[in-house]
């Protein structure tokens, strides 16, 4: 990601140095459970100096690194250097315990599920953030009445309230799907080269996985199988597509010849280096095209799932660019998101314009109704509605003046619908009059 789209906490979560030092809290946990466990050598003395000497340098790593080629070694190493760097001349060197009976996957796996937890912390705390401006924005513009729209096409009124209580409703089931996600990545592996403890006592893996909050792996192979992130990046990416639909919706409300909605523009902002009076999307665009890149990673974590017999490493390098760079950017889409929603400019009388701007014909399916229930055939009222609106709808086409629907049918004879009905017919609030049953239910969302 760029650095200027990266937000700090985000990024600081996916950094070298967030990693080694959850590397460094999980060999020093190992230690301790070794301790305590009595059944090598290692001391609760040995445990405790490991535990307030252990620390590391990246810079230092990253050069060790650049000769063993192998970045758990490198670690341990440098690690290694700071604990017995005081220990007496003479005695042995508590770092030999470090990394006792582990292998290079109990180390990587376990930590990155420990990442990962804490990264979709932060994504669960803004879907939040966007599903309660959801919330309270639907409320506030309950009675905004404006078109409701399928196939682009006008089709009958709602209002603008229902379109933020919509979003509201997504965004608590992504709300959900990451809750059950962390809960689903939350685990760990200290089980050996195989998972067969060959060279580890289980408890040492319970007792990392305890103060760190995961739950063992019942079963590793030599990894924790990749079905746990594949299950989360699947969860991203679904929670990406709702923020590309919101940002979707957006955009089209903002185009010139609608123009109900509009997504926040600075004070001194520009929109367009050649044509000074444009005030683009580009904030609900970016949203969008970020979208891609985190329903595309998801595809790189179904891809990881299947590895070489117990493990191979052809997931590793893959997922350390689209895991990082899916959170990161599907954090930013949410703080964006956040700041779309919360300061959208709306603009109720062109939603009312653009609710009479059919000249009645988003009346038509009351209209249908009301024939059928004078008596005539659903088919011949179908026919009746149908000529009439397409003579309305040829006169919008050429942009000639003309008739409405209510005077045409007013003119039909074929009409059976009396005046007094067709004045009911024509209030859009009478589409509208069991809305409160969606916002009684809407009441009762919570995050």
């Amino acid at each position: 990601m760029i650095e200027r789209y990266t937000r700090p906490e985000m990024g600081h979560i996916f950094s070298l140095e967030n990693k080694y030092a959850t590397w460094k809290e999980i060999e020093t946990l190992a230690c301790e459970a070794q301790a305590e466990l009595g059944k090598i050598g290692i001391t609760r003395e040995e445990a405790a100096w490991i535990r307030d000497h252990a620390d590391f340098k990246k810079e230092e790593v990253d050069e060790i690194e650049a000769t063993t080629n192998h970045d758990v070694i490198a670690f341990l190493t440098d690690m290694a250097r700071y604990i017995d760097a005081d220990v007496p001349e003479g005695q042995p060197k508590p770092s030999r315990w470090v990394h006792y009976g582990m292998t290079s996957s109990d180390l990587g796996d376990t930590s990155l599920c420990y990442i990962l937890t804490q990264a979709c912390d932060i994504l669960i705390e803004d879907v939040r953030r966007c599903g309660e401006i959801c919330k309270r924005r639907a409320f506030e513009e309950r009675a905004t009445l404006c078109v409701g729209r399928t196939h682009g096409i006008h089709a009958e009124p709602m209002t603008f309230g229902m379109k933020f209580g919509s979003w509201a409703w997504e965004l608590k089931r992504d709300y959900d799907r990451l809750v059950d996600a962390r809960k689903n990545v939350a685990y760990g592996a200290i089980s050996g080269a195989v998972g067969s403890y060959s060279s580890i006592d289980p408890f040492v893996e319970e007792y990392v996985c305890k103060h760190l909050g995961l739950v063992h792996d019942p079963l590793s192979t030599q990894v924790i199988s990749r079905d746990h992130h594949a299950y989360l990046a699947g969860v991203l990416a679904t929670t990406a597509a709702t923020c590309e639909r919101i940002a979707t919706e957006v955009r089209a409300l903002q185009k010139t010849d609608t123009l109900e909605a509009e997504e926040p523009f600075k004070k001194g902002q520009k929109g367009s280096s050649a044509m000074p009076h444009k005030r683009n999307p580009i904030t609900a665009e970016r949203i969008c095209g970020m979208s891609r890149i985190v329903k595309a990673n998801a595809q790189v974590a179904f891809d990881d799932v299947a590895l070489w017999h117990e493990r191979d490493i052809s997931h590793s390098s893959a997922e350390r660019v689209a895991q990082a760079d899916s959170f990161i950017a599907l954090d930013y889409m949410l703080d964006k998101l956040a700041w779309i929603l919360d300061g959208m400019k709306l603009y109720p009388k062109n939603m009312l314009a653009n609710l009479n701007r059919t000249r009645g014909l988003i009346f038509s399916s009351k209209v249908l109704l009301a024939l059928v229930d004078t008596g005539i055939t659903r088919e011949d009222a179908y026919k009746i509605v149908q000529r009439n609106s397409m003579e309305v709808w040829d006169d919008i086409q050429q942009a000639r003046p003309g008739k409405g629907l209510r005077e045409r049918l007013e003119e039909d004879p074929a009409c059976t619908i009396s005046a007094a009905k067709l004045d009911e017919i024509f209030d859009p609030w009478d589409f509208l009059t069991r809305i409160d049953v969606v916002f009684d239910r809407l009441e009762k969302l919570e995050f």
